[in-house]
């Protein structure tokens, strides 16, 4: 029988059950007696195993069932839950992970798992699992997170080489820290660091015995990076090896032997709730339809398609003036509204969908760095186009790690504060107007003025005369410089000075802004606006001589008529008196250089635009109204065209653009 037709059911399933033993396995370590976490976690494998051997992945299968068993003592109280035995289970769920991605990317989904597979046979039997013993030695070797391969994949196609670095020191070295700085030094002009075994701080502090493994990217050849560290004293060997593949290994079937139940009351009871499962599983299943993206992509572009029409249509019926026309066209623009709202709510996914990745994250990065955090998520039923979605996992994964480690403090600093043990770091989404709202805020150590600001003077970014006059808001903004990094020493969660830059242009293409607060002590608020869709916008057509402009109505504080006599000169720059502020006059006109004939007009008409504080008005000769329309994109020859987006047709069969507010107000 051919099963290649339900791989692709099997792939998304498979991730879903996945994903739900992650949550319930990090529920069940703040709360290890309730059993019906363990059920579910239990049912969840069970199905899994099923699938997988069903499909002929029998890798898969047989460290699921392994698994199985080591729930089942749970549930049957014979193994009590402890951090230690879930570490085991998290990293038994991580090879699943990591086969399931195989599959997905047409590998065979093979994998060596049989140390996890002894480990889990061994606490089965009721062996206490332990924290490893330094004294064990074993291997160093790199687990990439999902951050690292993505920055290695990167690396490797911008033409960029990946190696592993394992440098020993010799066994009479005395400063021991002074020759992992030299070879960090020495690294870092070669490339950049990607990540270090052990940890960087523990390396500073000496907490390891004369071995240390280190990624780096770098265009120099192997022969040369041995070279260079063989000529630092006291190393006594340097092995580098190239990393073609930055994914984690993957090796021979293991060959394990299906272990045997512990009783076949246990076996009935495992089918008959599996059966359960599989029942309401298919009630649901009745509701809901699964459809490839693709397909939704292709309904979204025809329909794009159709609003350009219907925007035709609307400018033949005004000029034509015929009743029935007008009327029938009327009817039709409200059909096709509410067919755009269905269409824009098919596409739209609940930020749940990245924000369920980052308590196992958190939980992993907390024990790393010897913290207590713990993470609360607010609003994760918020919706996003699908899009966007794609885009801003990465820039959360920076700021929660950004949170972690430059926010929440040590226990025992936190506790010489007078602050509980267990820092808080809050992931809140909400819908506010045309936008969504996702915050990541931390009740931390803040941000220190004088540091940022010495860190910024020192690196170019803002000369000591500026930094004098600057708020607080502008001194947190040069966070996001780029290269810019408060951290003393570099670890494998920052300090490299990469990150927050990488955030802000990233929302920044996505038509959103990024900001910051804080309160040092107290703790800081990252805060990132999002455009609710990218494809069709709302928008202000605006007339500049004979051209049209096109303005988001997201950027649109109001519009207001300007007497020339209410227009002052400021620094050598119009400017307008609004509600009390003194706000800057930007003409369009001499912006985009539009030729146009001498007037004498009494009033200007001003479009006032924000971003994020700033105001700024915009000078144009005429509004024409507001209209929805398609966001098309320049293309990557015009791709740098100063104040302009994109661009849209309109009903009429011209071509207008539209004006990027983020880029004009300075």
């Amino acid at each position: 029988m051919d099963m290649s037709q339900y791989l692709d059911l099997f792939i998304d399933e498979s991730k879903e059950h996945l994903q739900a033993i992650n949550e319930r396995l990090l529920e069940l370590e703040q709360t290890p007696d309730d059993m019906t976490l363990v059920n579910e976690i239990f049912r969840s494998a069970h199905t899994l195993k099923g699938m997988s051997a069903t499909m002929g992945f029998e890798d898969l299968a047989n460290l699921t069932h392994q698994l199985e068993n080591v729930l089942d003592g749970i549930r049957n109280r014979q193994l009590a839950v402890s951090p230690e035995l879930l570490d085991v289970v998290f990293h038994a769920v991580d090879h699943l992970e990591a086969m399931i991605m195989s599959v997905a990317s047409g590998g065979d989904g093979k994998r060596d798992v049989s140390e996890t597979v002894e480990q889990l046979k061994r606490i089965e039997q009721g062996e206490t699992p332990r924290k490893q013993e330094t004294d064990e030695k074993p291997p160093l070797e790199h687990a990439y997170g999902e951050f690292e391969y993505h920055v290695l994949q990167q690396a490797k196609e911008q033409g960029f080489s990946v190696y592993e670095i394992r440098v020993r020191l010799r066994e009479d070295c005395l400063l021991k820290a002074a020759r992992v700085y030299m070879v960090f030094e020495l690294l870092n002009e070669a490339g950049e660091i990607v990540k270090s075994t052990p940890p960087a701080d523990m390396l500073e502090e000496e907490q390891f015995d004369q071995e240390f493994l280190v990624t780096v990217v770098s265009k120099m050849t192997a022969d040369e990076l041995q070279g260079r560290l063989m000529g630092i004293s006291e190393v006594d060997e340097v092995v580098v090896t190239t990393v073609n593949e930055p994914s984690a290994k993957s090796g021979e079937q293991a060959g394990l032997e299906p272990p045997v139940s512990s009783s076949f009351a246990q076996t009935a009871a495992a089918q008959a709730e599996a059966e359960t499962a599989e029942k309401q599983a298919v009630k649901q299943a009745g509701k809901t339809i699964r459809v490839n993206i693709e397909r939704l992509d292709m309904l979204m572009n025809l329909f794009e398609e159709l609003v350009v029409d219907r925007g035709r249509l609307e400018q033949i019926s005004r000029d034509l003036s015929h009743a029935e026309l007008t009327e029938t066209v009327e009817r039709m623009s409200r059909i096709s509204s509410d067919l755009q709202t269905i269409i824009l709510n098919m596409r739209m996914v609940p930020v749940e969908t990245v924000f369920n990745r980052f308590p196992r994250m958190v939980r992993q990065l907390a024990r790393e760095l010897g913290k207590k955090v713990r993470l609360e998520i607010i609003g994760a039923e918020t919706e996003l186009d699908r899009t966007v979605i794609d885009e801003i996992g990465d820039p959360l994964v920076h700021l929660i790690r950004n949170a972690l480690d430059h926010g929440i403090e040590a226990p025992d600093v936190r506790t010489a504060c007078g602050k509980p043990e267990e820092g808080t770091v809050k992931l809140r989404a909400y819908h506010s107007g045309n936008h969504v709202f996702i915050e990541i805020e931390d009740d931390g150590a803040g941000i220190s003025r004088e540091k940022v600001l010495q860190k910024a003077i020192s690196r170019g970014i803002v000369s000591p005369q500026a930094a004098a006059h600057l708020s607080d808001q502008q001194v947190y903004g040069l966070i996001f410089a780029p290269g810019f990094s408060t951290a003393d020493h570099i670890s494998d969660i920052s300090g490299r000075g990469v990150g927050l830059d990488v955030v802000k242009s990233t929302i920044e293409s996505l038509g959103g802004a990024v900001s910051v607060d804080s309160q040092p002590g107290t703790g800081s608020l990252f805060s990132i606006q999002l455009p609710l869709t990218l494809s069709i916008i709302s928008v202000l057509l605006v007339q500049i001589a004979a051209e049209t402009y096109a303005i988001p109505l997201s950027s649109i504080m109001e519009t207001a008529l300007v007497r020339k006599e209410e227009i002052f000169s400021a620094h050598n720059q119009p400017v307008i008196d609004f509600r009390g502020k003194v706000v800057p006059l930007v003409r369009l006109k001499d912006v985009f250089s539009v030729p146009d004939a001498a007037s004498e007009e009494e009033t200007v008409a001003a479009v006032i635009v924000r971003k994020g504080e700033k105001l700024a008005a915009l000078a144009v000769d005429s509004f024409i109204g507001q209209q929805e329309v398609v966001l098309k994109s320049l293309g990557n020859y015009l791709s740098s065209v100063f104040a302009i987006s994109g661009a849209t047709i309109l009903g009429d069969g011209r071509v207008a653009l539209i004006i990027d507010c983020n880029a004009l107000v300075k």
